[in-house]
C-alpha cells in the first residue's frame, strides 16, 4: 500500500467535504460539488476500502465493540489541518468505554484511525 498516496487522496477527500459544506444548496456550484465529492468517495473506497476496512475491523475488534464496520468514508473529520472534535466520526459501543460517548475518526497527515472519547482522551489506534 503506498501510504502517501493514500494521505492525498484523504486529504483530497476531506477538503471536497469541507468544500461542499460551505454552501447553500441554492448556491449554483452545489450540485457540481456534491456530485464530484461522491466520485472521489467511490473512488476511495474501491481504491482503499478492502485495506482500511481491514484495519476498521481490527479497531472495532480491539476495543470490544458491536457496533458494525462502515465504510472508511463515514469515519471522515470535518478539516484535515486541526484535530477532530469529540463529535465527528463513527460512534461505536465500546466495552472499554461503557457508558461513555466513543468515536472512531480516519485522520491523514498520517493516515491514521483515532479514537475520541469525550473531550478528554483521544487515541491513535491505528496507523498506516
Amino acid at each position: 500500500m503506498n501510504t502517501e498516496e493514500l494521505n492525498r487522496a484523504l486529504v483530497a477527500l476531506i477538503e471536497k467535504k469541507a468544500e461542499l459544506h460551505t454552501l447553500t444548496y441554492d448556491d449554483a456550484r452545489y450540485d457540481d460539488v456534491e456530485e464530484a465529492l461522491h466520485d472521489l468517495e467511490d473512488d476511495f473506497n474501491e481504491k482503499y476500502g478492502d485495506f482500511l476496512e481491514d484495519a476498521l475491523d481490527k479497531v472495532h475488534g480491539d476495543l470490544k465493540s458491536d457496533t458494525d464496520v462502515l465504510l472508511p468514508t463515514a469515519y471522515l473529520p470535518s478539516s484535515a489541518k486541526t484535530a477532530p472534535s469529540p463529535k465527528e466520526g463513527v460512534w461505536v459501543d465500546s466495552e472499554k468505554y461503557p457508558g461513555k460517548e466513543a468515536r472512531i475518526t480516519l485522520v491523514p497527515n498520517p493516515v491514521r484511525l483515532l479514537l475520541t472519547v469525550g473531550k478528554t482522551v483521544q487515541q491513535e489506534l491505528w496507523k498506516a
